[in-house]
């Protein structure tokens, strides 16, 4: 641009040659199709960035601006880079509803490690008394020592979601019938290996085949690790020893019981495990891992169900009151000290009661049960299908944290009399045991339960007579993986 000479527009001319040298004046350092095409990036980057919101590509940051030109006539404007190309964004990879099946599984499982600590013990009188022996734990004997009472590994998940499977096996059973009746420790063994169906979607009706837990007793039921007291009770687990068989289970919860049971998860109380509000079972009836050897199917039904006690006042408040009940009708041929199996089918019916007011903080637990099983006689040498009955009475504590952990106490009153059909003549048992302990969660997947007993039993042995007594200490640690 020219300045004008004349005197009229000297002020003018001034001022535009002022704004010249302040500012970037492009018209006179760009041309206007550089200017064109930076209008035009400018679109192109606009149109990327709102493409990009909607998901149809990804946002590329934008090109840095020209520097800007400080004068026309000295400095010569900065080339402007060329467009940066644009990189598609490709659809993400849709992912499958349907996870598979081998990612679904899971692998579990603990340990139980036991040592007793005899304090006294008298036999019965004579050469063939009793001794002071439990059914329960092949460790109280005179020679004690430590015993690996369970180590068990279970695989567990769902195949579909309305298939589960689910497989455990304990490498801490023992095997007899070795050289001068010697026990070998340690060896692995089938536990349960079953399918549950689920017939809704809600999994409140479930069918269940294979080798499982028989849903008589509330005690039975519930798993080893997850039991307050060291054993069952010789009452409830007479009616089936190693609480497992061979069959067909139909289980179904109600969803207000459901509720209840999920409330007691999670303030940490102890379960018997979701084996149904109502059960009915077949098996084949002659127990753990055991040939059926009859031509009848043991039948089994079970009904429980929890009552929340809230609306009886503050008094019972957050308490939970569990009540039910079981059957099992049976014929059973017990092992024979002569060889083989009995070839006679002994009635084996039971019933069983129970009720639970869960500990919070203070508890009461009871199962009795009665009918008749195969037993045997003293008198006559031989077995016999006779009346037995019997129970506990458990008190206990949820005491929580302490400084060494959280705690629950509890004591137990035991009884029962009648035949211990798994083993060899089914021979009478006379129980009456007194146990007073405590869990003690020291962390999160390590439990000790210290013990004080005070027995008096029968040998389960056809051979020997009267009752044993004796005091001792049991102790057991346990870790969970």
């Amino acid at each position: 641009m020219a300045i004008n000479s004349t005197p009229q527009r000297a002020g003018t001319g001034i001022a535009a040659a002022m704004m010249l040298a302040l500012c970037p004046a492009p018209a006179a350092a760009q041309t206007v199709q550089e200017l064109q095409r930076q209008i035009d990036e400018l679109k192109a980057q606009i149109k990327v960035l709102t493409d990009a919101q909607k998901g149809a590509v990804a946002p590329v940051p934008a090109a840095p601006a020209a520097p800007p030109v400080v004068a026309a006539a000295a400095v010569p404007p900065a080339p402007v880079p060329a467009p940066v190309p644009q990189r598609v964004a490709s659809a993400p990879k849709p992912v499958s509803s349907r996870t598979p099946w081998y990612e679904r599984m899971r692998l579990r499982g603990y340990t139980q490690l036991r040592y007793n600590a005899l304090f006294d013990s008298e036999n019965a009188p004579g050469a063939s008394g009793s001794r002071l022996r439990s059914v329960h734990d092949a460790s109280i004997n005179d020679d004690g020592g430590f015993l690996l009472r369970r180590v068990r590994l279970v695989l567990q998940g769902d195949i579909t979601d309305r298939l589960q499977l689910y497989f455990q096996h304990d490498f801490g059973a023992a095997v007899n019938n070795q050289s001068s009746t010697e026990r070998r420790e340690n060896f692995g063994q089938l536990r349960d290996v079953y399918a549950d169906w689920f017939l809704d979607p809600e999994r409140r009706l479930r069918l269940r085949f294979g080798q499982s837990k028989v849903p008589f007793g509330w005690e039975n039921l519930q798993s080893s690790s997850n039991r307050l007291p060291l054993d069952r009770s010789d009452a409830i687990n007479s009616g089936v020893p190693g609480e497992r068989d061979v069959g067909i289970n139909v289980y179904y919860t109600p969803a207000p019981v459901q509720a209840i049971w999920d409330r007691l998860t999670k303030n940490k109380q102890k379960l018997f495990g979701n084996y149904g509000a109502f059960g009915l079972a077949v098996y084949n009836g002659q127990g753990t891992n055991r040939t059926e050897r009859t031509d009848n199917l043991m039948k089994v039904a079970m009904a429980t169900w929890p009552f929340a006690l809230d609306g009886l006042g503050p008094l019972f408040r957050d308490q939970v009151l569990e009540v039910g009940g079981s059957a099992m009708f049976n014929r059973f041929r017990p092992e024979l000290r002569s060889g083989g199996v009995s070839s006679v089918d002994y009635r084996d019916d039971r019933v069983a009661v129970h009720a639970i007011l869960y500990p919070q903080p203070f508890g009461i637990q009871t199962e009795w049960t009665t009918g008749w099983g195969p037993q045997y006689d003293n008198a006559s040498g031989a077995i016999r299908s006779s009346r037995l009955g019997g129970g506990y009475v458990q008190l206990m504590a949820n005491v929580g944290k302490t400084p060494v952990g959280r705690a629950i106490p509890y004591v137990r009153w035991q009884h029962y009399r009648g035949g211990w059909k798994a083993n060899v003549d089914a021979p009478r048992l006379e129980t009456d045991e007194w146990e007073l302990g405590t869990e003690i969660q020291l962390v999160e997947a390590l439990e000790l339960t210290i013990a004080f007993a005070r027995m008096e039993r029968r040998e389960a042995d056809s051979r020997r007579t009267g009752r044993a007594t004796g005091d001792l200490i049991r102790t057991q640690l346990q870790f969970t993986y």
